[in-house]
């Protein structure tokens, strides 16, 4: 498919033989060296303003600058939104693609020095394991009988006397006589030189002369879970960077733990820009209600973040900085502020406190004008002073002084994302999900496929990310997803719909494709969504 001018009248197009359009891809090459990557293919600049029905009150859809990727901003060789290059500035890099753009945030933050603390079993839910877990012990660790009847030593009929017989919990018992047996309850202990356990229900015991027959034939070891069937001491029962599932607090137990050595949650803060934003009430007079401050905190947490409430700073550049300053996360996630209009304060702030940028801007729809920076430790002389890993008193951080943890040495990452919100949802999938998966330790999530059950249109140069949910096949058919309506920049009532995201190459796809899948950090769509969205 064909489409608009990539960069568009009145902008300077860098020759792509040229030395500008080396220097732009060298640029790119050292950010993704710098954070663990490389970058293979040509460069490309894409249409960077959003179509004209994705615009939103925050200003997002408008161009974002290009700064260089992973060098401090320099606001005076900022290109102009639709217009020249400035005399003696190189052009600047176009925006990375959006897998690309993954890679840096994954990178980045498995860059980031790791903490390791001990935490409970009852607080160790969520978290991360900061080292394989072995078995303390052989489970089980003495033979036990898996079921309730009796235990037999030799060849039947067997000889029993009166009594409860063996429970669990009791301590080891006498070795058992051939042609004896004895009652015997799940889990206890089978005493020595048992042959097998027989189930009451294929046992005959007659009463009258103390005798045990058994109804079907005895196979020796037979009910009986021996020392060490699951596992022998030592043994690893799930690697490092396992997330602790209630089956992984289990199991732990099981093997003996009290408390489990664990990766820190990343700190979060939320930076909410906005003077058009209300906290409460209708829309009115030109003012919005701010929808990504109830939203993102949930969803961070869901992503195995520790997040403060969302602050609200306004259109105010010194507040933001501030802010910035006075931040102990280990991420800052903002809202709005990322494009170039007259109140977009984020580069210039960046740019004042010295940050590399990471990422400026993506290749990608909705959302192009996101970005991830790292802040300088100088904008930072005390990192952490207030808040302590989760963990604390119980646990102290492995290897740091007074339990704290330092966080990165280069100081704070900082994603900004655009103002509208499927647009800000499309970032937290590109550069926050894989950038705190990254600093938590956590695997990163399976990429698999399915097929879409329609036509999907693309952008002519850049990746879309579209709301879908999935929908079991009917007949013998493939499960497939179906992609959803309402899915501007700035709608969300799609996403409220959605299971997942599909990733849209350039052009479109057609129904029958596959294509990528997204998931998101909740259950499934309910059925109510059929119909009504799609």
């Amino acid at each position: 498919m064909t489409g608009p001018d990539p960069v568009g009248p009145g902008r300077s197009r860098p020759d792509p033989d040229g030395l500008a359009h080396a220097e732009a891809e060298r640029a790119v090459e050292q950010a993704l060296a710098l954070v663990g990557g490389g970058r293979s293919g040509p460069g490309r600049e894409p249409d960077r303003r959003e179509d004209a029905s994705a615009g939103g009150p925050c200003g997002d859809a408008h161009e974002a600058p290009s700064g260089g990727p992973h060098s401090t901003l320099n606001s005076a060789h900022r290109a102009v939104p639709g217009g020249p290059t400035p005399t003696g500035a190189p052009p600047p890099p176009p925006p990375l693609s959006w897998d690309r753009a993954r890679a840096v945030a994954a990178r980045a933050g498995r860059a980031a020095p790791r903490a390791r603390i001990r935490l409970p079993l009852d607080r160790a839910l969520g978290h991360v394991l900061a080292e394989p877990l072995g078995a303390l012990t052989d489970l089980p660790s003495f033979d036990t009988s898996a079921m309730d009847g009796w235990a037999v030593a030799g060849p039947g009929p067997w000889v029993f006397g009166t009594g409860a017989g063996l429970l669990a919990g009791r301590g080891p018992g006498t070795a058992l006589p051939d042609g004896t047996a004895v009652r015997i309850a799940t889990g206890a202990r089978v005493p020595p030189d048992t042959t097998a356990v027989i189930r009451s229900e294929h046992a005959h015991a007659d009463e009258a002369k103390g005798l045990l027959h058994a109804r079907r034939p005895v196979v020796a070891g037979q009910d009986i879970r021996s020392r060490g069937q699951e596992c022998r001491s030592g043994e690893q029962l799930v690697p490092a960077g396992t997330v602790v599932t209630p089956a992984v607090l289990g199991l732990a137990a099981a093997a003996g733990y009290d408390a489990l050595p664990a990766v820190p949650r990343p700190r979060v803060d939320i930076l909410v820009l906005g003077d058009e934003l209300l906290a409460s009430g209708l829309p009115h007079d030109g003012l919005i209600r701010d929808a990504l401050g109830p939203m993102l905190g949930p969803w961070l947490r869901a992503l195995g973040a520790e997040v403060s409430g969302p602050r609200r700073l306004g259109d105010e550049a010194e507040a933001l900085r501030d802010a910035l300053t006075a931040s102990d996360a280990d991420l800052i996630v903002t809202t709005g502020g990322t494009a170039s209009g007259p109140v977009d304060h984020v580069h210039p702030v960046l740019d004042s406190l010295g940050a590399e940028l990471l990422v400026d801007g993506v290749a990608v729809r909705p959302g192009h004008p996101m970005l991830l920076a790292r802040l300088p430790t100088s904008a930072h002389p005390q990192r952490h002073p207030q808040r302590q890993p989760q963990g604390q008193p119980e646990g102290q951080p492995e290897g740091e002084p007074n339990g704290q943890s330092q966080g990165p040495p280069n100081g704070p990452y900082l994603v900004g994302l655009p103002g509208n919100p499927l647009a800000a949802v499309s970032g937290l999938l590109t550069l926050v999900e894989p950038l705190l998966a990254g600093i938590a330790g956590r695997p990163a999530q399976d990429a698999y496929r399915a097929l879409v059950h329609a036509d999907v249109h693309g952008h002519p140069h850049d990746t879309r990310l579209v709301p879908v949910v999935h929908r079991a096949g009917r007949a013998g058919g493939r499960d497939h997803v179906a992609p959803l309506r309402y899915n501007g920049p700035a709608m969300l009532r799609g996403i409220a719909a959605a299971d997942g995201l599909a990733v849209v190459v350039p052009g479109g796809v057609r129904s029958g494709t596959e294509v990528e899948i997204l998931d998101l950090p909740w259950a499934p769509a309910t059925p109510w969504t059929e119909g009504c969205f799609t």
